[in-house]
């Protein structure tokens, strides 16, 4: 929109501007471009810039008084003792597009800045001296700076640019503004492909800036030695091409460099990362301090329960929260505890008096009591939508929720994962004192004892001491039922929870959409059935390994519609029978669901998206009947159908992108019609090729059926798959697994069990790609060498091999851990070179293990197990047949001493003294379940010729300890469980 323009009317005072464009593309041979144009600011409402800007040169009639009025530079120029003062033509060489912009604006044209535009405008305004142009760049600049979605429309790039900008000219408010928003912004920041390139001194200033927003210090960390490394390589390499004197500058700079690490708050990053960053050759230093920090942490909290902390830690332990901040993960954290948190959520300690303080750091007050926290000057950060709380074993669930209650006032999303002891009346609070909350993760681990897949021989349940009874949800405090908000809710692996808790939820969860009871063993299929009936908005049901049956099979397909008001017992003329309402379905191992039930639900299914059936009673005709065709994940492993029926399902279901069919021999069926036609096609090779040219898939996993010929035809299938995982009945082959490497280039993620390998399979693998961070080979034919192993693969975190190395020795599993240097999950099976020294060699090789399984390893226990308390962030740990010197109190030491252990599993076989101590719910600390095998002596008839030998052990029971809220169950079964 134009402003009013006045026109130039005394010619006497006017003069000339010849403005050339000095960056002006050459114009193509047989393009001639109009040499010059002469324009007057008399129109300049209606110039036609398009138009003006094809020509070479533009000659502009301007009004001198004017020019000098408003720029200090033509002031200067005309009105000085220069000698075009007195000239009637003045050559200007600048960008001719800028320039007539700026002539505009003196004019009182409206000229729109914009992001493309900033930079040239300002740059104008500046040398011109134009201040009211500068002005509005700085607003302009400032206001889209505190724009929500401005990283939506500017890349970190065109930010660094800005800043380099703002530094070279000494422009402060540009560099300052451009520092300020990559600090707020630092999480957009270092998820742009561009971060490594971040100049230093921008980024140090990012780092230092109090408005630095990162939803933990892990990111943080994360991000700045990715830039080190990325940084530190290009000065090694010119160092190492050089002579000494260089060595030293590059050691200048390295030191420089590092300090930037010193900003991080160390003792706030997880356990499992900081212990496997103790390796890293630029921050070793840093992490090995941290560790010793975080264990002096544990060794004090173990010996007094009411330290916490201490002033002078206080420093190093705050959380760091910006007003910016909108998600904050802790998980991992074993060492955070209530007073942290709560310390971190104060205005200033210092306005906190002293005896308080002191209270707060070694939890001699009530930090859940409401009052203690209305009576603290805390901070409220109105942008925090999601908290991330899991595997926080020392937090205490009570206060932090009172915390997220005062401070977080408009929070969505609250993960607090494998909290064991989490009682049901915990979930009422959270949800009546956090209304604005929608999504409550409940997640513990899925206990190893499915009804389905074991025969007891004996069971035991022993309830928690003090135990109160059941806490009726709906009347807390005498009230009655709290609505609640929550529309996700997940509560795998919570044995706990019955069909009174799934009530209650109904009860006040009105408007809940998702529900994940995986693995809750509790709950029945009435319970179940009728949690269905009364949520009426459920859309997504995650029901894997539950007693979910025919009852909930039927309540899916009774929705009546009665005011809105489902109801159960009606007659069949008044249920509906549309489409069912749901996109999430998963009911794998569920053996309640008879093959009706399932046919049913799944030709009423049009609007299903995740589609899990695995170990279940499905057949061909159920996924005939299914009529939709927006299928994105579908498992039907261990399921008799067959290749058609599948096929049926992929070629009406384009955008699948998850397949796992896993076990299913009816896929080797070959009901081909033409001999000739069966003669050059697997079954498996049709089953993708009818959907070849549509499907992209991401993960398959399959066996029977597939084969080395198949890749051929599904090639166009493969070629976006980053997970694959081919199991039993499957036959690739060596030549297969390689022709993988180039069919699958994206492949993050490899499982091959029971295959024929060789050396050139994995070394291509290995050395082809390189996105793989798991590598899973399990008992495959054909033994691989040392030489497999050469390459360097710092990607894999995930390693197993089962079967496959029995030639592995100490010296061989060291070099694994230096070419595997990242791996935080091991799993090594049948090497039995192995001695006393790999328990080190594993430990000080990757301290960073979260999940270590090592059977048949020689004499690896032989001596004890001491150095494997090493690995602090343990999670998973097993150990079975790898000698006899496992200490009778191994499980309650490891209990106590790797405060993130979880789940341990041994065998009678290794007992040092026969026996093992069992722990109870005093003693547990965090373990969820302990597994325990026995064998027995079998005697081989197969021996011929060793006739002293006759016997050897095998399996024979198990013992299984689980842990929940309530009780402790011991149960035998026959299975052997891992």
């Amino acid at each position: 929109m134009a402003a009013n323009v006045t026109v130039d009317d005394e010619e006497d005072d006017c003069i000339v501007i010849e403005c050339r464009d000095p960056n002006l593309i050459e114009q193509p041979p047989d393009t001639v471009a109009p040499p010059e144009i002469f324009i007057s600011t008399a129109e300049i409402s209606s110039w036609d810039l398009p138009s003006i800007l094809t020509y070479q040169i533009v000659k502009i009639k301007i009004n001198r008084t004017r020019l000098i009025e408003q720029s200090s530079y033509f002031q200067s120029l005309l009105g000085g003792s220069f000698s075009e003062s007195s000239s009637l033509c003045v050559s200007i060489h600048w960008r001719l597009e800028t320039f007539l912009h700026i002539l505009r604006f003196i004019h009182g044209c409206h000229v729109e800045v914009t992001i493309c535009s900033f930079l040239p405008l300002c740059h104008a305004a500046l040398y011109f001296g134009l201040e009211g142009l500068v002005f509005k760049c700085r607003t302009w600049f400032s206001d889209i700076i505190m724009m929500e979605r401005l990283s939506s429309q500017l890349e970190l790039d065109e930010m660094i640019h800005f800043w380099e900008f703002g530094l070279e000219h000494a422009i402060d408010w540009i560099s300052g503004l451009c520092i300020s928003y990559v600090a707020r912004n630092f999480m957009w920041a270092l998820s742009s492909v561009t971060f490594v390139d971040l100049p230093y001194q921008l980024l140090v200033s990012c780092v230092k800036h109090p408005d630095l927003t990162v939803e933990s210090e892990r990111h943080l960390c994360e991000a700045l030695l990715a830039w080190f490394c990325a940084n530190m390589e290009p000065l090694e390499q010119t160092g190492s091409a050089e002579d000494g004197g260089s060595d030293k500058s590059k050691h200048i700079a390295t030191h420089a460099w590092t300090s930037i690490f010193e900003e991080i708050h160390i003792n706030l990053l997880p356990l499992w990362f900081i212990m496997g960053k103790s390796r890293c050759r630029y921050f070793s230093v840093m992490a090995q301090s941290g560790v010793a920090g975080i264990n002096y942490w544990l060794k004090r909290l173990s010996k007094h329960s009411n330290y916490v902390v201490e002033a002078t830690d206080w420093s190093y332990m705050r959380i760091r929260l910006t007003d910016y901040s909108k998600k904050l993960d802790l998980s991992g954290c074993s060492q955070m505890t209530s007073s942290v948190l709560l310390l971190s959520l104060l205005h200033e300690t210092s306005s906190v008096g002293p005896l308080l303080l002191e209270g707060i750091g070694r939890r001699s007050i009530d930090l859940e009591c409401p009052k203690w926290l209305s009576v603290l000057p805390t901070l409220s950060f109105k942008r925090m939508v999601e908290v991330d709380i899991s595997k926080c074993p020392l937090l205490h669930l009570g206060a932090a929720m009172e915390c997220f209650r005062k401070s977080f006032p408009f929070l969505r999303t609250v993960k607090m994962a494998y909290f064991l002891d989490f009682e049901t009346k915990r979930l009422h609070q959270l949800i009546e004192n956090n209304s604005s909350v929608y999504e409550v993760d409940l997640t513990v681990d899925v206990s190893p004892l499915i009804p389905s897949n074991i025969s007891v021989l004996y069971s035991g349940c022993l309830s928690r001491p003090g135990l109160k009874k059941y806490f009726d949800m709906s009347s807390c405090c005498g009230r009655g039922p709290t609505v609640s908000n929550i529309t996700k809710l997940t509560l795998e692996g919570r044995s706990d929870f019955s069909d009174l808790e799934l009530n209650d939820i109904a009860e006040f969860c009105v408007y809940l959409c998702y529900l994940n009871i995986r693995g809750c063993l509790s709950v029945t299929d009435n319970g179940i059935a009728n949690l269905i009936l009364r949520c009426s908005k459920l859309h997504s049901i995650i029901a894997t390994d539950t007693s979910f049956g025919r009852n909930s099979a039927s309540s899916l397909c009774s929705k009546v519609l009665d005011s809105g008001q489902p109801q159960m017992g009606l007659d069949k003329e008044h249920i509906e029978l549309s489409d069912i309402n749901l996109q999430v379905l998963h009911i794998g191992g569920c053996k309640g669901v008879s093959e009706t039930s399932l046919t049913e639900i799944l030709s009423r299914g049009r609007m299903l998206k995740n589609l899990c059936l695995r170990n279940t009673f499905l057949v061909d005709h159920a996924l005939y009947r299914f009529p939709g065709s927006s299928l994105e994940i579908l498992d039907v492993s261990n399921t008799m159908v067959s290749r058609d029926a599948l096929s049926h399902m992929l070629i009406k279901n384009p955008d699948l992108r998850y397949l796992e069919a896993k076990g299913c021999k009816q896929l080797c069926t070959n009901n081909i019609k033409h001999e000739e036609d069966s003669l050059y096609m697997n079954p498996c090779d049709k089953l993708f090729h009818v959907s070849g040219l549509e499907c992209k898939l991401e993960e398959l996993a399959i066996g029977w059926g597939f084969s080395f010929f198949s890749l051929h035809s599904i090639g166009p299938v493969m070629t976006s798959l980053k997970t694959i995982n081919v199991g039993l009945g499957g036959s690739l082959g060596p030549e297969g697994l390689t022709l993988l490497c180039t069919l699958c280039p994206l492949l993050e993620s490899i499982t091959i069990l029971f295959q024929v390998i060789s050396d050139a399979v994995i070394t291509n693998l290995l050395g082809t790609l390189r996105n793989l961070r798991a590598l899973s080979v399990c008992y495959c034919i054909g033994d691989i060498s040392p030489m497999s192993l050469k390459y360097s693969v710092p990607n894999i975190r995930k390693l197993k091999l089962e079967r496959v190395t029995p030639w592995m020795t100490n010296d061989d599993l060291a070099l694994l851990t230096q070419n595997c240097a990242n791996v935080t999950e091991f799993s090594l099976v049948g090497c039995m070179h192995l001695g006393v020294d790999s328990q080190q060699i594993i430990s000080s090789g990757w301290p960073g293990l979260i999940s270590l399984h090592l059977e048949d390893c020689g004499t690896l226990t032989a001596n004890g197990t001491g150095f494997l308390f090493d690995c602090k962030a343990m999670e998973h740990l097993l150990l079975r047949h790898n000698g006899p010197g496992i200490q009778k109190n191994f499980i309650l030491d490891a209990a106590s001493r790797l405060p993130m252990l979880r789940s341990i599993s041994l065998d009678w076989c290794d007992a040092s003294e026969d026996d093992f101590d069992l722990p109870n719910f005093a003693d547990k600390y965090s373990l969820s379940n302990v597994k325990i095998s026995r064998c027995k002596l079998r005697k081989c008839i197969l021996d011929f010729q060793n006739v002293e030998v006759q016997k050897r052990p095998v399996h024979k029971e198990t013992l299984v300890l689980v842990w929940n809220s309530t009780s402790l169950q011991r149960t035998v079964v026959k299975e052997r469980i891992t």
